[in-house]
């Protein structure tokens, strides 16, 4: 069995029967975990490892875990600083920002990595321009080579610790107002605009070697009619054909406010495929979830299969392990000072 094109979710802390049947059927390629999921360490290292003996390949694990406002599991993890933190510590010293960023993306990482976690959907690369309240301290920086250059450095640590990375939301969310989970954003600058600012981050990232990148529910109507992620243009011309990217492109959540357009989710689905994704996200709708699954029942893209596989997740420290890693104690230093004093007073 292969990884079928959709990734889902599940209610609670455990698998229900009817969960186990859903995740075996042969168009459920992954799940994705949120807060109602975790209640602790070896609740959920126990959850993932029953959803990764469901099937061989075994189903993708994700969740989000970017930091700052967008962390799923807390308890029991470091919190992480949000990524606008590691923006200005950049402004103020950008080798010693650098460093701290990939040790810090590395801990992200290794933490997830010691539960089972596949990867986490980060890092954010959007541009922060200051008006768009859904991304806000989400982004690293306003300015494109200043957020190319410090998600390397979390990517570097991510890459260390055995994880993916998942550049979003292409080709970038910085530039509308609006919050696509509840209405349909439209960015109405022109593509120069586009590719001279909020491009050059995934340039760059794909150039690095990013793994994966999640488009945006956003229409930018001076390129395209279609929503990005619904968008052979912005999918296929762009990001596959000009910036030669070749990982794997996941979908934004299909039950957003702003893919509606799209029709019912089977059609969002299929739309969304056959524009380029490889993998679409259905979450917190069971119904909309089971109606892609039978939709998908026969889908098959062999190219988007061998893509998958590259985002197991691979040599994951034990949680004993990685408690006596120096990297993890020099972490968790740096978050330290940082809950101290958010303001970037350190020893720079």
């Amino acid at each position: 069995m292969s990884h079928g094109p959709l990734m889902l979710d599940i209610q609670g802390t455990a698998l229900t029967e009817d969960e186990r049947k859903l995740l075996r059927h042969p168009a459920a390629g992954g799940v994705i975990l949120f807060s109602r999921n975790y209640e602790s360490p070896d609740q959920i290292a126990s959850l993932i490892a029953e959803i990764h003996a469901l099937r061989i390949p075994p189903l993708l694990v994700a969740v989000d875990q970017e930091g700052g406002r967008v962390q799923r599991f807390k308890e029991g993890f470091t919190r992480l600083p949000p990524a606008a933190w590691f923006g200005e510590l950049n402004r103020a010293n950008p080798k010693k920002a650098k460093a701290i960023t990939q040790r810090i993306g590395w801990l992200m990482a290794a933490e997830l990595r010691a539960v089972g976690v596949d990867f986490s959907f980060a890092p954010v690369l959007d541009l922060d321009f200051g008006f768009s309240s859904v991304i806000g301290d989400r982004a690293f920086d306003a300015k494109p080579l200043n957020v190319a250059e410090i998600a390397h450095a979390w990517m570097m640590g991510v890459h260390e610790a055995g994880m993916a990375a998942v550049g979003k939301h292409f080709p970038g969310h910085g530039g509308v107002s609006e919050d696509s989970h509840c209405e349909l954003p439209v960015d109405r600058r022109p593509m120069g605009d586009l590719l001279m600012e909020d491009l050059i981050p995934f340039q760059r990232m794909i150039d690095y070697g990013l793994d994966a990148i999640m488009p945006a529910h956003v229409i930018y109507e001076q390129a395209d009619r279609q929503l990005a992620g619904f968008s052979r243009f912005w999918l296929k011309d762009v990001l596959r054909d000009q910036l030669g990217f070749h990982g794997v492109i996941f979908s934004d959540d299909l039950t957003m406010a702003a893919a509606e357009q799209a029709g019912s989710f089977a059609e969002r689905a299929r739309v969304a495929l056959t524009a380029g994704c490889d993998m679409v996200l259905v979450c917190n709708n069971p119904s909309g979830a089971a109606e892609v699954l039978e939709a998908l029942a026969d889908y098959t893209d062999p190219a988007a299969q061998m893509r998958l596989v590259r985002m197991h997740g691979r040599k994951a420290l034990s949680k004993d392990a990685l408690h006596l890693d120096p990297r993890w104690k020099h972490a968790l230093e740096i978050i330290a000072q940082y809950e101290e004093n958010p303001s970037l007073d350190l020893d720079l």
